[in-house]
């Protein structure tokens, strides 16, 4: 039965790849309870297994308790020192033992704390979406830091703009 599977799917022409992959991290990110920004995270390993997914959300236990606001007289008062940003949350929520040599997908080019993170754990790909804070600069760090750690970042560009996924 599994020989059948695997010639199955070795002959299928309409084979979704980077566009799944990307999907998943599109559809995740509807999850996040961020009025303004949602961000999904997929991790994919060496043979094309799904390994972690993450949203930008509020750490656990401090939903509701935390701003989600974007601009305020005091930071503090700003979603931006509590939030746990899409790749975060992948890394955390990882299935394997590590994610070395791996690809994330992003909705959002990640920022510097994230390419941090993503140096660490391992990740040797990153396959962005948008990319629209790329002159901040928290996302020129992030491309310094991506580059000297030779990470390769590849913008996505999709087929179409949508998948159709019929129930």
């Amino acid at each position: 039965m599994a020989e059948l599977h695997a010639d199955l799917d070795r002959n299928r022409e309409d084979y979704l790849d980077k566009e799944n992959f990307m999907a998943l991290a599109v559809l995740v990110a509807q999850r996040s309870k961020d009025p303004n920004t949602k961000v999904g995270a997929c991790i994919v390993n060496q043979v094309k297994k799904i390994v972690g997914l993450g949203y930008n959300g509020m750490p656990n236990g401090c939903d509701g308790q935390l701003p989600w606001a974007r601009t305020a007289d005091n930071r503090l008062d700003t979603k931006y020192p509590y939030v746990c940003h899409a790749e975060l949350n992948a890394i955390m929520n990882k299935n394997s033992a590590d994610v070395k040599d791996c690809t994330i997908y992003v909705s959002l080019f990640p920022c510097n704390e994230c390419a941090k993170l993503i140096i660490q754990a391992g990740i040797s790909k990153v396959i962005y979406l948008s990319d629209k804070y790329h002159d901040t600069p928290e996302m020129v760090a992030s491309r310094r830091l991506l580059d000297a750690a030779r990470i390769q970042c590849e913008q996505f560009q999709p087929e179409g703009n949508e998948i159709r996924i019929p129930f």
